[in-house]
This record gives C-alpha cells, structure tokens and sequence, in this order.
C-alpha cells in the first residue's frame, strides 16, 4: 500500500463565496478532465494522491494557499463538477465533510453496481484507511472529513482531514492504492507531517508484537513508535511572502508571459489574443495538468494564477479565472473530435516557462509584483469575499511652488 503523504495546515473558518464556487467547480472539472484526456484517469488518480500537487491544485483554483479550507472546498467543488460525468470520464468521487462522510461505503457499493467493481472491497478500503489515520495512528488529529476518489479500472486516492484543536492546525492525509499488501503492517511508504512528539503507530514493523499483544488481550500495553517524518507544513502567516514562492520559476513564467510577446513564439500561435494576464494564470494552470511532482513544492507560487479569496495575495481577478476556464473548455472540446492544436498550444506554455528557468536570474521585486496585481485587480473584476476591487486611491499631489515678490517669499499653487 503506498501512502502519499499529508500536510499540515492552519485551522481556517468562513465560507466559499457562490461566484468563486461556480469558478471552482468549472475550473476543477476542466483540469481533471484533461489530465484525464491526455495522460489517463490512472494519473488522475495519481496526482489527487500528492498533497503538494494537491495543495497547488487549491490555489490555482483561488483558494486560500495554505488553509485547510482548501480540502473541503476543492474535494465538495470536483465532487460537484465530476459526478454527473462520472461515466464518461470514468472517475467516481465518494464522500465529504462530516455526516457525508460516513455515507462513503454505500456510495461506493452504488459505483460498484455501476462500474463492474468490487464494491465491498472498496467500502472496506474506505472503513480501512480512516480506521488506520484515526486509531492506529494516534496523532492527535480526529478525523472530520474522508473522500474516496475511484477510477473504472479500480486504483483509487483516499483524501481525508482530521483535526486536532490544542494546536489549532489540521492535517490532511492521501492515499493511493497501487501496490496494495497490508493496512496493518507497513502500508505507508512515508507519513509527512510535522513532527509534535511522540505518536503511537501501530502499523509501523517495529509494532509486530504490540499488534499480537493486543490481538492475544495481552496485559503489556503497546509500543510507542517515534518516526522522523517529511512534511509539508502550511505556515500561519495568510499573506503570501516571498519565502514561500520559488521566485526563479515565478519569474521566468512572468517573463515568458509579459515580457516575451506570445508572437515571438511559434507554438503559441493559437493563443494570440489572450493578454499577457490571462497568460500568466493560464500557464500555471498548464503546470498544474503537465507539471512533475518537482513542480509543486511552492503550492503559494499558484495563487499568482487567480489569486485568494480572501485577498492573499491579491483578489481573485473574475474575468481572467472566466477566460481561463473558457480556453480550457474550448480546448478539451476542439480535442474531443480530433484537434489537439489548442491543447498541444497550452501545453507549450509550462514548457516555454520552465525552458526559460535554465538561463534565468531572479529579479523579480516580488512586493512590488504583488503591488501592481492589486492595483490592477479592478481592471480584471477582482472579488474577495469582502466585495469587488477597487481603483488604488490617487496619491496627493506635492504642491509646486514660486516666488511672489523681490524678497523671494514662496507662495503654494
């Protein structure tokens, strides 16, 4: 059993806005659907399973980069968009926060009736998984959210949350089915997460004999196993910081999407027309579908697609997210019967921005990139939660002034 990993994130409360919601859905559904056209659903699946893709996934999307809230938002906005497509597009997506989460084994014996698969089998992977992160691995984190993501062929990622409130963080832990042998011995290849002190693991090797004790109600009590973990771990700060954001990669797909015209490039003729903008989030978006696992170690540098809901690091600029989602669209569609052109043009993107990293040196002010997209953000129907974007205020002029008399007395004008 191979376990992706988890993150650890800051508790984050208030709610998705409708028009950031609709976005999200729309937006997730075109991405999973064309990771799904031009890899497989296998890789789908895959990437669901990496909590740094995942987390990259949510800011590109517009949600707050390194909240919790992201899990809920994301997983309730593709369970929407996906669902009523889960035939065609072969991915089935179980489950969600709270009560929904216990509706996951019935909902997955439904995908059973319909796909040809073992749909108990894949009830008890669900009850398995929760059973492990909740009870065999007893962290601190109580678990309040459980999805169940499945593909037609049978490979599925399990995405839940948990939550432990003397901290005031939430932990987000991913599976991944391939290569399936044990849930009680060894089924993680690794746990991410930060280290809070000393956890007890039942699962790990070491814990053999505790797992026969308790099984034989032996009186000794259970091992506690320490294990030095790699993590990815959300700061507290809301504001994205330059030390969150890898600023050569930053930099380069700015200057490949500003400063170098998309003229001067061959292949991306068939986006001429999209302004440098809306290149600059479409190119992130690129990176998301086409990206390595490399790629997302930075999830904050994605919130420069369509930035925050809250406003982190500038508002979410409606009209660019629209076109985005409109050229995806357009491009899945123009594939589907047989023109791959626009796909392949979106494609070159995350490799023009990446090609130009090899000889690229940051220079980038990130303040002042920060700056300019928020003084802009109106010009794009920037939103946060808060309501629209608004002109910057002018700065008050500096008075001239001029002599009035011999004596060079000045006077104000």
């Amino acid at each position: 059993m191979k376990r992706s990993g988890t993150a650890d994130l800051p508790l984050h409360y208030g709610h998705v806005p409708l028009w950031l919601s609709e976005r999200m859905a729309k937006l997730g559904f075109a991405i999973v659907e064309t990771i799904a056209m031009e890899f497989s659903t296998s890789e789908v699946i895959s990437k669901l399973s990496n909590p740094f893709w995942f987390q990259s996934f949510g800011a590109v999307m517009g949600m707050d980069w390194h909240s919790s809230g992201i899990t809920t938002s994301v997983l309730g906005a593709l369970k929407r968009s996906v669902n009523p497509h889960s035939k065609e597009l072969g991915i089935y997506i179980c489950g969600g926060k709270g009560k929904n989460s216990l509706l996951t084994p019935q909902e997955l014996l439904y995908v059973g009736e319909k796909t040809g698969l073992d749909g108990n089998n894949l009830a008890n992977c669900s009850r398995l998984t929760a059973k492990v992160d909740n009870t065999a691995i007893q962290d601190g984190f109580q678990l309040y959210q459980h999805n169940f993501i499945v593909d037609n062929k049978g490979q599925w990622a399990v995405i839940q949350q948990g939550m432990n409130p003397n901290s005031q963080t939430a932990r987000r832990y991913h599976w991944h089915s391939p290569d399936l042998k044990s849930f009680i011995n060894e089924p993680h290849t690794f746990i991410y997460g930060e280290n809070q002190g000393t956890i007890l693991n039942l699962t790990a090797q070491a814990a053999t004999k505790s797992r026969e004790g308790i099984l034989e109600l032996s009186k000794e009590s259970p091992t506690k196993i320490m294990k030095e973990m790699q993590y990815l771990s959300m700061p507290a700060h809301h504001d994205v910081r330059m030390e969150d954001v890898n600023m050569k990669r930053l930099g380069a797909m700015l200057w490949a999407t500003h400063e170098n015209k998309p003229e001067d490039f061959e292949e991306l003729l068939l986006l001429k027309g999209m302004g440098p903008r809306a290149l600059q989030s479409l190119a992130l978006v690129s990176e998301i579908i086409y990206g390595t696992p490399t790629r997302f170690e930075d999830p904050a540098r994605f919130s420069f697609a369509h930035g925050g809901k809250d406003g982190h690091p500038f508002p979410v600029p409606v009209n660019i997210y629209d076109e985005t989602i409109d050229t995806l669209q357009r491009a899945i569609n123009r594939a589907k019967i047989g023109n791959s052109d626009k796909i392949d043009a979106i494609h070159k993107l995350s490799e023009i921005s990446r090609k130009a990293e090899e000889s690229f040196t940051p220079n980038t002010n990130f303040d002042a990139l920060v700056q300019r997209e928020r003084d802009e953000s109106h010009k794009y129907g920037g939103r946060t939660i808060f309501g629209e974007a608004k002109p910057p205020k002018a700065k008050p002029s500096i008075p001239k002034i001029k002599p009035i008399n011999p004596n060079n007395q000045l006077e104000l004008f």
